[in-house]
């Protein structure tokens, strides 16, 4: 098989714009949403590698900052990491936390993110049947609430820091709860298999400004106990720390001391939880 990183101009092209740090693409499956990739360059050669992919925060420019950042985590841990866009305001209405609740409209932004993967294992041969994720803030919301949806996709989860918090309750409605999960997703909650999962909750001991998170009535993801799980992004974690423990989830909780809300901190614990899962999952199909 013809490497892709060398030989015709063709190849010359994907070898620039695929492998390393990558072009942006729009999704062929809904081409309203973009990603990027960070791509090991060995994958060009037949490699076969994980998949970590990583989630925006509100300002969506974390998109590229993650991509980047995590480069490096990559290419010496053998990880491709793929970064998509939700843009703000996909449906002409300048909203900003849709992707959060996995639901905006008609779209469902869990099967936008399935479809994007589908699209990259394709596109670099990789079986990325399961992948680990990780996000801060608002890509903090939309990780624990992907891991409740389709824990079966994952071998790891790191949450940081979200705003709002979905608990394993089955006596609230989504967002707050699980209760109509069926109805509303056509997904019934797997607790064994998000037992399975290994999941890092990350959030500073600082981080404790609510002007963003505390929900007011009539806005729009206002229901009644919104604001139940705790008043701080701290409380709120906690929270769903608990709510994960006592389905049987295995939670790495880890308060950063005199770190407020910044995303660039987080990172160095967020690696060594994901390099430690890693290490454990090949030697245990080793």
């Amino acid at each position: 098989m013809t490497s892709i990183a060398t030989g015709s101009v063709a190849d010359r092209g994907r070898a620039t714009y695929d492998l390393g740090a990558t072009a942006i693409f729009a999704s062929k499956s809904d081409p309203r949403f973009h990603y990027c990739l960070y791509v090991p360059p060995a994958v060009g050669e037949g490699a076969k590698v994980d998949l970590l992919v990583a989630i925006h925060g509100t300002g969506r420019t974390s998109f590229l900052g993650f991509r980047d950042a995590f480069a490096e985590f990559g290419r010496w841990n053998d990880c491709a990491i793929l970064c998509p866009l939700f843009p703000i305001g996909v449906l002409g209405d300048d909203a900003r936390s849709g992707y959060k609740y996995m639901i905006e409209g008609d779209i469902r932004y869990d099967q936008v993110l399935l479809a994007i993967v589908e699209e990259v294992v394709a596109k670099y041969r990789q079986d990325w049947t399961r992948f680990a994720m990780f996000g801060f803030s608002g890509g903090g919301h939309f990780t624990h609430r992907f891991a409740i949806l389709h824990p079966d996709r994952l071998w790891a989860a790191s949450i940081g820091a979200p705003g709002s918090v979905t608990l394993l309750d089955a006596g609230r409605d989504w967002w707050m709860g699980i209760r109509d999960l069926p109805e509303k997703f056509g997904i019934s909650f797997d607790a064994a298999a998000l037992a399975k999962v290994p999941v890092q909750m990350i959030v500073g001991d600082a981080d404790l400004e609510t002007w963003e998170i505390t929900h007011v009535q009539d806005s729009s993801h206002w229901m009644p106990g919104a604001n139940d799980a705790g008043r701080t992004r701290p409380e709120r974690l906690r929270t769903l720390c608990r709510s994960f423990e006592e389905a049987g989830v295995r939670v790495r909780f880890d308060l950063l001391p005199g770190v407020a809300h910044e995303r660039d901190t987080v990172l160095d614990s967020v690696k060594d939880f994901l390099a430690q899962v890693l290490k454990e999952r090949r030697n245990a199909s080793g």
